[in-house]
């Protein structure tokens, strides 16, 4: 079986996590801070948090901006369920705003005209989380000077996007965002296993996101209510969770980020080869890359050209019956039961790229006979080819 997506661990990887369970800390050492201070420097960003996954991240991260009962969030339909889930967690509304066609991703034309609409109603977002679907940056320079003019906040969801550059920065700068969200499960650019991180730039929201990812505790004087009863005193000052990300992960993540800049060359030669390789294939549309964008390849996401989604299914069964095991990125938020339930409208865009969209196999050391196997099986689908 080809999988969609996978890991990539050498002994390096397996030796750090060894020397962490040979030392005196599994856990809340000091392996841990220094993964976070790591993150820091190769995004350019000031403060990073590590936590035990990505929807731990999102929920700490509105609620670090205050989000409650009454706000609403807005974010990307066609996305994992975590991005919208974690507003919820915190008993604010859910919105979404359709996708840009070409990129995948929130479209910032979208966005606007329903701001303009919904600021004639008094229902603004209080939080956007746009989502950098496959790994490719939304377009925030637009998005923030939209938060500028109607007071939102931005949480980026770039879960499938360490490493990843936008306007030459890197995401997760937050440069045009108050927080900006890493997940590092397996299939991720680099993995803790499960994990992930917020980054940020602003002391306050730090200080909040530090604490609710570990109970809500504080152990220093300058932050409690009351005076110390001694050294061995804390105080909890917020209804936290227990998000630590432990130390033998985080030596997992340090080992890991050594090599991102590799991984991710590695992604861009297998994607060159599809686009290579499959650019004559008159029933695929390839995946846009905006000149602004430097897409880190988490995912490789074609689309199938027809009226109706059975075009895609015929090929999505042809791959899968043939031991590549592609995958759908992603079902939209608001076809789920739990979310249709609460009477969400389609949304043209989301729809028609829902019943187009594959995401096929691109992962470091994808073998060039495992690819070329891909390109093969697309191009025999003799029923699929004559459906155009």
């Amino acid at each position: 079986m080809i999988p969609y997506g996978k890991q990539n661990i050498l002994q390096e990887d397996i030796d750090s996590v060894i020397e962490v369970m040979n030392s005196e800390f599994l856990t809340q050492g000091p392996i841990t801070p220094k993964f976070e201070k790591e993150l820091s420097n190769y995004c350019n960003s000031i403060y990073s948090v590590a936590v035990v996954n990505a929807t731990s991240a999102l929920h700490i991260a509105c609620l670090a901006l205050d989000v409650k009962r009454g706000d609403i969030v807005w974010t990307s339909p066609i996305s994992f369920v975590a991005s919208s889930n974690a507003a919820l967690y915190c008993d604010a509304d859910v919105d979404f705003v359709d996708i840009d066609i070409n990129t995948y991703n929130m479209s910032v034309d979208s966005l606007e005209e329903k701001l303009i609409q919904s600021e004639k109603l008094g229902k603004l977002p209080k939080v956007v989380i746009p989502v950098h679907l496959a790994g490719q940056s939304c377009d925030m320079r637009k998005i923030f000077e939209l938060s500028q003019k109607f007071n939102f906040k931005i949480i980026e969801d770039a879960s499938h996007a360490i490493g990843a550059e936008y306007l030459n920065g890197k995401v997760g700068s937050c440069k045009y965002s108050d927080i900006t969200v890493f997940s590092f499960h397996p299939v991720k650019i680099i993995t803790t296993c499960e994990g992930g991180a917020c980054m940020t730039n602003d002391k306050s929201i730090f200080d909040k996101l530090y604490r609710l990812r570990s109970h809500g505790i504080v152990r220093n004087q300058e932050d409690m209510e009351n005076i110390s009863h001694g050294s061995w005193y804390y105080e909890q000052i917020d209804l936290g969770f227990n998000y630590r990300l432990n130390d033998l992960q985080s030596a997992l993540g340090l080992s890991q980020l050594k090599r991102i800049d590799k991984f991710i060359e590695q992604r861009h030669e297998v994607s060159n080869y599809y686009f290579e390789n499959l650019k004559e294939f008159d029933n695929i549309i390839l995946p846009y890359q905006s000149e602004h964008t430097y897409s880190s390849f988490h995912l490789f996401i074609i689309r199938v050209k027809g009226n109706n989604s059975s075009s895609r299914k015929n090929l999505f069964d042809k791959l899968r019956n043939n031991g590549i095991f592609v995958n759908i990125h992603y079902i939209p938020i608001y076809k789920h039961p739990y979310y249709s339930k609460r009477g969400y409208k389609n949304l043209e865009n989301a729809e028609k790229y829902y019943e187009q969209a594959i995401s096929i196999p691109i992962y470091p050391n994808l073998k060039k006979e495992d690819l070329e196997k891909i390109k093969n099986v697309i191009n025999s689908n003799q029923n699929f080819q004559t459906l155009f």
